[in-house]
């Protein structure tokens, strides 16, 4: 999973994992079927109906997910259900009891032939122009809304029986003739107005979200693999053949950078376009799956910014093949719904992931040495506002609680890091022969996807795989709690950091917005009551204020991005105007551009006579 911080909207940022199996064995020849009806919604609302397996307990437990892989935060999406109901074969109503925000005990069991529930629309409680934290990551969520789209998050709307979850499910959806499925699943049903989906368990069909809407898709293939690109657009202002292109171009260079390793034969890309209304997702960025990717963005955002979002979004989910969906522990393959254990190793499962979704873009040409450069210095920054000294393995271990909940974000920081140091480390001792992605292959090839590890024990292999710098750096800055010193790792590749005051952005500072929006009038906004930097303070802009205009250009929401775009010319000094409105008084504020400059450590290649292990390192 990854989110994405927008400077006008939340504060937010991340992504994850996988599959999970019963540990009882369900009985011969039975099948839960599942069926969801799209045509009757009402408020929002959808009732599901579920064929119960034949249960020879007394009391049986039907569960929905309280969190579920690749999200590491307890969502109970339990509490998105209503008036669940049990009934025997006669439509008698058996007792029913609610244990927990998502388990329900049904009496006489033995006797159970069917519940049925109403499943809410989480898109629509995500609060105001503020992503919280009780919200459901929006790629992870659903939304019901009739006629126009229905973001079927499979683990929103199906649960499982105590004890059941290696039995096939049979989901069928009734639906609108032009309401179109997009899913990497196959639909068994010829019929235009119902899909027939079968999966082996539950976590099968976890794995497999849906999205319905009017059909705007695409479809190619790279290398052997099917790509399918949906989009919903509640404007149409963008559709699947306008990124298509650009889609088609960075999966064919992920490919091409993976090699061996990926065996996907369908993969889909699922956008969702949201207008930040008070009842649209506001929780930007993806969740991975084995074969899709959901992606919520802002439909506000100008193509190059989408574009830009969508590689850096969708290639880090889609390396997700490589680790956690190729290659993981225990824990993620006997993932528990309900009481889950986490892993020690983010580092691998994100961190690599996001490492991989920057290096195969300066492996692949797609940008420059420079842009890999400053995406570095980046994280470094980000990695050090964070806790540097707290233990990566104790962190990704207790990822659910603080005070580690807090320092999740990190993984995406200084766990890219810690892959990039090994991958040099590994070019170093190879003489360039190898790097991070040759690991990846050994490990994928030793366990893979049936063929979990032992948390404890991976150092310990990854080092065999290697070399005893490998694990001396794993037990000391991943295990351990001493900062990495970049500057060692960076100096073999002949990288240097160096300090510099560069000017920040006007409008964000690190991961904290000095605007927000307005949902209900679209009006940007000064965040009240936070400290303002020079830009603010040498126009006399306050907390409250609306910006109406700058320099006689009117902007709200609709056009928020042009703004961020046009700050990103403006020089020192230069002559601006400002239109606001304070206390509902409009008034024009006029002064110079004033920056507010911050000491960054940036990347740089000093050292020629290590060109050719960088060259290895970056394009080998």
């Amino acid at each position: 999973m990854k989110k994405i911080l927008f400077a006008f909207t939340v504060a937010s940022v991340l992504l994850g994992c996988k599959t999970a199996s019963s540990t009882v064995a369900a009985s011969a020849n039975q099948t839960i079927d599942v069926a969801i009806k799209l045509t009757d919604i009402k408020d929002d609302k959808v009732l599901v109906v579920v064929n119960a397996p034949a249960i020879k307990t007394d009391m049986v437990t039907y569960h929905i997910p309280k969190t579920v892989p690749g999200t590491y935060s307890e969502d109970n999406y339990g509490r998105y259900i209503d008036d669940l109901k049990a009934f025997d074969a006669s439509g008698n109503l058996l007792v029913v009891k609610k244990t927990d925000d998502n388990s329900w005990s049904i009496a006489k069991a033995k006797t159970l032939k069917r519940i049925t529930y109403l499943v809410n629309d989480s898109f629509d409680t995500e609060k105001g122009s503020k992503f919280g934290t009780d919200d459901i990551f929006s790629p992870a969520g659903s939304n019901i809304d009739a006629g126009k789209n229905v973001m079927l998050n499979t683990h929103c709307f199906v649960g499982y029986f105590s004890d059941f979850m290696s039995v096939p499910y049979k989901l069928t959806v009734q639906h609108a003739a032009d309401m179109w499925g997009a899913t990497s699943m196959a639909d068994m049903d010829a019929s235009d107005t119902i899909d027939v989906f079968t999966t082996s368990r539950y976590a099968e069909l976890v794995e497999n979200p849906i999205m319905y809407a009017k059909p705007d898709h695409t479809s190619f293939v790279v290398d052997g693999m099917e790509i399918n690109i949906a989009v919903y657009s509640p404007t149409g202002k963008v559709t699947a053949e306008s990124i298509t292109s650009e889609m088609k171009t960075m999966m064919t260079a992920q490919k091409n950078f993976l090699g061996k390793i990926n065996t996907t034969k369908k993969y889909s890309v699922l956008l969702y376009l949201s207008t930040m209304t008070d009842t649209d997702a506001k929780g930007f960025g993806a969740l991975e799956h084995p074969t899709a990717t959901t992606v919520v963005l802002p439909e506000v955002m100008p193509k190059e910014e989408l574009i830009k979002s969508m590689m850096d979004v969708v290639s880090h989910e889609f390396f997700h093949i490589v680790t956690p969906l190729t290659i993981h522990s225990k824990e993620i393959q006997y993932f528990d719904y309900n009481a889950p254990k986490m892993s020690e190793h983010l580092w691998m499962y994100e961190g690599v992931t996001e490492y991989f979704a920057n290096l195969f873009q300066i492996n692949q040409g797609l940008i420059t040495e420079d842009d890999f450069y400053d995406r570095l210095s980046d994280q470094i920054v980000r990695s050090k506002a964070m806790n540097d000294t707290m233990s990566f393995t104790t962190m990704s271990k207790n990822v659910l609680v603080e005070p580690y909940k807090e320092q999740y974000t990190n993984v995406y920081q200084k766990g890219s890091l810690i892959g990039m140091c090994l991958d040099i480390i590994i070019r170093e001792k190879s003489n360039g022969e190898r790097g991070i992605l040759d690991l990846m292959h050994k490990l994928a090839a030793e366990y893979g996807v049936s063929k979990p590890f032992n948390d404890e024990e991976l150092f310990a292999r990854i080092t065999a795989l290697t070399y005893p710098e490998v694990g001396e750096f794993l037990t000391t800055y991943v295990a351990g709690t001493t900062p990495i010193p970049y500057e060692t790792y960076f100096a073999k590749v002949g990288v240097s950091l160096a300090s510099e005051k560069t000017p920040g952005n006007v409008f964000l500072k690190g991961q904290k917005p000095y605007i927000t929006v307005n949902p209900e009038t679209k009006e940007i906004v000064v965040i009240p009551q936070i400290e303002l930097n020079e830009f603010y303070t040498a126009l006399d802009l306050k907390g409250g204020d609306v910006i109406e205009s700058i320099n006689d250009k009117p902007y709200s929401l609709d056009n928020i991005y042009d703004m961020i775009g046009e700050s990103q010319k403006w020089k020192e000094d230069d002559t601006i105007a400002v239109k606001i409105k304070r206390n509902g008084v409009a008034q024009v504020l006029k002064g110079k551009v004033k920056f507010p400059y911050e000491e960054k450590e940036v990347v740089k290649a000093t050292d020629a006579s290590k060109a050719t292990l960088k060259e290895a390192w970056l394009k080998g």
